[in-house]
């Protein structure tokens, strides 16, 4: 069987790697798992490992956040003496942090195999980082799980055919695990006093939003004029951003901004919402398996079959665009399958 070196470092990492790290036990792989410290508050961390079932980690770098350089520097050299020392046969990473891509590059100069999970997505959008790091992080893998048909044409449109897999998406798994699990209600909207069904549920946290004070403050002018409710569950470096673009605070009493919450919680509050906005990409795929629609806060999305299938729109940082499509909101009448039959982790398991 095989020993792998699985590197982690931010949420959606976490909620990808439970699924996967089941089935790799199951096969009787021996997997190391190294948490960056990319994410470390508890908020944003220890909770999802708790709620998520997921093996506490082996060895957690502490690395914390960063300009980026630094950042990736930093794990850089830390991951290259874990690798040194445990001979991995192959070195699993997820997604496109920079967490991901020190992982992949110090595997690739120590000859160490790198398989990517969520290989070929792409924003065609180099300005986003997350796309600079998953471009980087597939050139350099051996292994390419790719979760959707298009995300193997992305890989094939760039001369990567060989190691390609369409295994489907983890994410699917760890949803459908946590729907089972929930309360009837969440916490949160009992604290807040809110009804099921009666609020937008709002997440922002992409660099493209939370380091443009413009963009920002007119997401957040969307939100002041929009009638329903909102549930905001703010990131940290969204709450510091807010500061920064000389956001005053709510000037009404429906946008209720609160505290971040575990992985159980946040499902149940998208499977609560009337909708969802977002510039997460986890969130776009959630809100879609969970049937509730998304305005995604970007110009673009990876996830461009939830978009082809009218469950998610591209509405960008514009307020007027925001509040229209909140007020126009339709509920497709159809859902087709999408990103695989529920079995990803097994395949990858299968794979490595």
């Amino acid at each position: 069987m095989a020993r792998i070196v699985t590197v982690v470092g931010a949420r959606p990492q976490f909620v990808k790697a439970a699924p996967v790290g089941r089935a790799l036990r199951q096969a009787g792989h021996h997997e190391y798992l190294v948490h960056t410290g990319q994410h470390y508050d508890d908020r944003m961390s220890a909770v999802f490992f708790d709620e998520l079932g997921l093996c506490p980690p082996d060895c957690n770098l502490g690395i914390g956040s960063g300009p980026h350089g630094a950042q990736t520097g930093a794990m850089l050299g830390a991951i290259e003496a874990v690798i040194q020392r445990e001979a991995p046969d192959h070195v699993l990473v997820y997604g496109d942090t920079n967490s991901t891509l020190a992982a992949a590059l110090a595997a690739a100069k120590l000859g160490r195999p790198v398989a990517h999970v969520e290989a070929g997505l792409r924003s065609f959008d180099r300005r986003m980082p997350e796309e600079v790091n998953r471009v980087l992080v597939d050139h350099v893998a051996q292994l390419l799980l790719a979760p959707s048909p298009a995300a193997v044409r992305n890989l094939a449109a760039e001369g990567i055919v060989r190691g390609v897999h369409e295994v489907g998406d983890v994410m699917a798994e760890a949803v459908a695990d946590a729907a089972r699990r929930l309360p009837a209600q969440p916490p949160v909207l009992r604290a807040l006093g809110i009804a099921p069904g009666a609020y937008l549920l709002v997440t922002v946290h992409r660099a493209e939003n939370t380091d443009d004070p413009q963009r920002l403050r007119a997401i957040m002018a969307a939100l002041e004029h929009i009638d329903d409710p909102v549930v905001f569950p703010v990131h940290p470096r969204t709450r510091k951003a807010l500061a920064v673009a000389g956001w005053a605070g709510p000037s009404r009493p429906g946008l209720h901004l609160v505290e971040p919450v575990g992985y159980l919680d946040m499902v149940g509050l998208q499977l609560h919402a009337r909708a969802i906005l977002t510039d997460s990409g986890g969130v776009q795929k959630e809100a879609y398996w969970l049937g509730r629609p998304c305005l995604t806060l970007r110009d673009n999305t990876e996830w461009v079959e939830t978009v082809a299938a009218g469950w998610n729109t591209l509405v960008g940082a514009d307020t007027e665009r925001i509040v229209a499509a909140v007020r126009d909101l339709q509920v497709p009448g159809s859902r087709p399958p999408l990103y695989g039959e529920g079995d990803a982790a097994a395949r990858i398991a299968a794979l490595l």
